[in-house]
């Protein structure tokens, strides 16, 4: 009997507001028998992740976390043969950068392997007002293959609590990588 190949994600965390959506999708990851987890941090995500989560990120996360010029990371590389990444919270920054091929970290080259992979890459912005400039830089990434999907909680599930908040969103983060999950009710169903 062959087993089931692992999918290989790659979590990119920035040092957007929104570190609570990262330590959900971690959480849900890392436990996964299908899925091979890969995180990396802008430099800044350690400081926001304290402010909104408490605590360290790399002792918290529950999973090794490469450095943020590691190149030496498996995901560095296309011949790597990695699935899918997920830039959770992602910030303008961060997006301006992957948009425009600046590849200055390792969260940003990860980003650049799946657009020239042509690879799944998800890019989970956490911004209120969008100026033209994000929504250009958006708007490249999106024409470059990625999905844009911003953290915008639904609420017609009528989420009682700020993690099924959370999980509106991360179900669709999910949904984008294709992994099973019933995170959510879905539109629709009973």
């Amino acid at each position: 009997m062959t087993s089931t190949p692992r999918k290989k994600i790659v979590i990119g965390i920035t040092g957007a507001s929104g570190a609570p959506y990262a330590r959900r999708l971690v959480g849900l990851l890392r436990d996964r028998d299908d899925v091979e987890l890969g995180v990396c941090i802008s430099q800044t995500a350690s400081e926001v992740w304290a402010l909104e989560c408490g605590g360290e990120l790399r002792e918290s996360i529950g999973v090794p976390v490469w450095g943020v010029r590691d190149y030496k990371a498996p995901f560095a590389s296309g011949s790597a043969g990695w699935h899918a990444m997920a830039v959770v919270p992602c910030s303008m920054g961060t997006a301006a950068r992957i948009a425009h091929g600046i590849s200055d970290t390792l969260l940003t080259r990860a980003a650049d392997v799946m657009i020239k992979e042509r690879r799944s890459l998800l890019v989970v912005p956490r911004e209120t007002p969008l100026s033209v400039v994000h929504l250009e830089n958006l708007t490249a990434l999106a024409r470059a293959g990625a999905v844009v999907l911003p953290a915008m909680p639904s609420f017609y599930g009528k989420p009682a609590t700020l993690d099924e908040a959370l999980d509106t969103v991360i179900a669709r983060v999910l949904d984008h990588l294709g992994l099973e999950h019933d995170l959510v009710r879905r539109w629709g169903a009973r």
